[in-house]
């Protein structure tokens, strides 16, 4: 499953799955691929929700899946895609195939990402494994409870989790792998990745797979 994930810019990521190719922020594409079975978004800032990006990836059965207070922003796909989904922290959900649970991603002493909002990372269960994909977020009591088998998580400081915190909250749910997100580009450092790396504690694994820090 590890290699079906790809990590362009930022947290732009791709999983591809028996039920089909999923997208998670899609921003910065280098290509248009329009190969999306679903796109998830986790939140409204412009480096989660691009339209510009989006457009490159969706073809007319793609499913939308947005929290939902943002309803009314996918509205521009509306008569593009196949659907769109809205959902709220805290929930699971089946969407054609694709199982998904939400977790809430909000700052706890930071303002950019406020509890209020009910913005959400993740969790896709594909293939036997739960895929956490943690969006922009603190170091919270929810995403410490998480389980699951491999975790994308934002190292890069300024608006979420810095490298510290970050390794803290993987050292707190252990799963088998983790992918450092959300650093080198806008936020972060592009060494970011290893000094995260150096504060994880086996037997979890790191694998660093962003591909683009432009």
């Amino acid at each position: 499953m590890l290699d079906n994930i790809e990590v362009f810019t930022q947290s732009s990521i791709r999983v591809k799955s028996g039920v089909g190719t999923i997208y998670v922020d899609p921003f910065r594409m280098k290509e248009e691929s329009h190969d999306a079975d679903y796109v998830l978004i986790t939140h409204d800032h412009y480096d989660h929700f691009s339209i510009e990006d989006i457009h490159k990836v969706i073809k007319d059965t793609t499913i939308i899946v947005v929290p939902a207070r943002m309803e009314d922003d996918a509205k521009e796909f509306e008569h593009e895609v196949g659907g769109i989904v809205t959902v709220k922290p805290g929930v699971y959900k089946e969407i054609s195939g694709l199982e998904i649970e939400t977790i809430p991603a909000y700052n706890t002493v930071k303002p950019f990402h406020p509890r209020r909002a009910e913005w959400v990372g993740y969790i896709l269960r594909v293939e036997g494994k739960r895929i956490y994909i943690a969006g922009d977020t603190g170091l919270t009591k929810e995403a410490k409870q998480v389980r699951c088998d491999i975790a994308l998580v934002p190292v890069g400081g300024t608006y979420t989790m810095d490298t510290k915190r970050a390794a803290e909250l993987i050292n707190t749910i252990r799963p088998e792998y983790v992918i450092p997100t959300h650093y080198g580009s806008i936020v972060g450092k592009q060494s970011d990745g290893q000094t995260f790396a150096a504060l994880v504690k086996s037997p979890v694994k790191v694998v660093e797979k962003i591909q683009y820090f432009d």
